[in-house]
């Protein structure tokens, strides 16, 4: 048997506002999602009254211990005795002031990590000067295009005007020479700084420029603990709104050492839509978080294939990765496509020509890019208001 939206909001009726009403005829339950045995629940509880101030934190969890018994008790219903729930309490603007996360297992929801608080291991790491948001770029397996969104992250990023760093973390299978077309450059260093190469608006570094192309990287974990260290405090990355680490795929030690050495403003986890790849994007997500990292989002790469003649073809089943990032309570940043064009321009080193309808195959590609960019954008600004790090900017055009 499954839970259904229905069925929870029918349950959610027993949950009292301070008005009298339910919080279902209140209006303050704005959205409920289920997934085989997990489910999320948006409430805002001062829904209808905007001058109201915001409940506090010890009047939210109530409430939310109230829900979690309600939904649970309609999901034993159905026969789920482990239910994996997400209460989401937000505010008129629709930020997250308070998550509560929980399952059977652990006692009913909880105050969740994932609450704008980082755990001490990489809250105590230190940040790169003059870089203001340094974020990690993951993904649980090989091949589902964690480069490919690690690169047209930065260069669209870089298109709408932002100074943006892109680090090849990547140390035994580094992708940026092709990627980002740096075959005819060369490392250069300046009194023992690396330069970082400027091209498609994005000041870049990676592995691939320093050693032999054709000789793989045989390095144990010091080796390549100590590789990676050296191309972020030794590059001169000057001023910086944005620094894009590209990591290994899985959940070894480059993963670890950058967690534990720098500080990042957050993690984005890249995805196919088939099941075997949210299985490994899963055991990704709960690295970053078991590591103090906030997940900005989830990224469904290679979401469906456009052929020459347009059509759509659902090749690994559009929409698997969604609904994963509904499931874990991660927003979800978007879904790319992948075509002909993107293939070429990746190969040809020429991202620049994916933001661009008539080089990238139409419009589809340029439109789930900049959307993603934008999503990513929103969710970056979301995270430092909700860690008390939000500053006002005045823009004058």
């Amino acid at each position: 048997m499954t839970l259904t939206k229905d069925q929870i909001r029918e349950a959610l009726r027993a949950v009292m506002h301070p008005s009298g009403e339910d919080i279902v005829e209140r209006g303050c339950v704005m959205n409920i999602a289920v997934c085989d045995e997990h489910a999320s629940v948006r409430v805002c509880m001062t829904q209808g009254d905007p001058g109201a101030p915001q409940p506090a934190r010890e009047q939210l969890a109530k409430v939310g211990a109230v829900i979690d018994s309600c939904v649970r008790a309609a999901a034993k219903e159905q026969g789920i005795e482990d239910l994996g729930l997400i209460v989401d309490f937000v505010d008129h603007q629709g930020e997250v002031v308070m998550k509560l996360k929980g399952d059977a297992k652990t006692g009913g929801a909880g105050a969740s990590k994932r609450e704008g608080q980082q755990t001490p291991q990489n809250k105590d790491a230190t940040g790169v000067p003059g870089v203001r948001h340094i974020i990690a770029v993951g993904a649980g397996k090989g091949g589902v295009g964690k480069s490919t969104v690690a690169v047209n992250l930065a260069v669209g990023l870089a298109k709408k005007g932002h100074a943006v760093g892109l680090l090849d973390g990547d140390i035994y299978g580094p992708s940026l020479p092709t990627m980002m077309g740096l075959q005819s450059h060369d490392q250069v260093v300046i009194e023992g700084a690396l330069q970082p190469f400027f091209v498609h608006g994005v000041k870049c570094i990676t592995m691939g420029k320093l050693v032999d192309t054709d000789k793989p990287l045989i390095w144990r974990g010091p080796m390549a603990h100590g590789a990676f260290n050296q191309l972020i405090e030794r590059t001169q990355w000057g001023e910086l709104d944005y620094l894009i680490i590209d990591l290994p795929p899985g959940t070894g030690d480059v993963p670890l050492t950058l967690a534990q050495s720098v500080q990042l403003a957050g993690a984005v986890v890249v995805c196919t839509p088939q099941k075997v790849a949210q299985d490994d994007a899963v055991r990704a997500s709960g690295m970053f978080e078991s590591l103090g990292v906030e997940v900005l989002g989830v990224v469904e790469n290679m979401s469906f294939f456009i052929g020459d003649d347009g059509k759509e073809y659902d090749i690994f089943g559009r929409g698997g990765a969604q609904t994963m990032a509904q499931r874990l309570g991660h927003p979800f940043l978007g879904a790319v496509p992948i075509n002909m064009a993107l293939r070429q321009n990746s190969d040809s080193g020429d991202p620049s020509a994916n933001f661009e309808p008539e080089r990238a195959g139409g419009d589809a590609l340029p439109r789930a890019l900049r959307g993603m960019v934008d999503q990513f954008e929103a969710q970056v600004t979301l995270s430092q208001m909700s860690r008390g790090s939000g500053k006002p900017t005045l823009s004058i055009s």
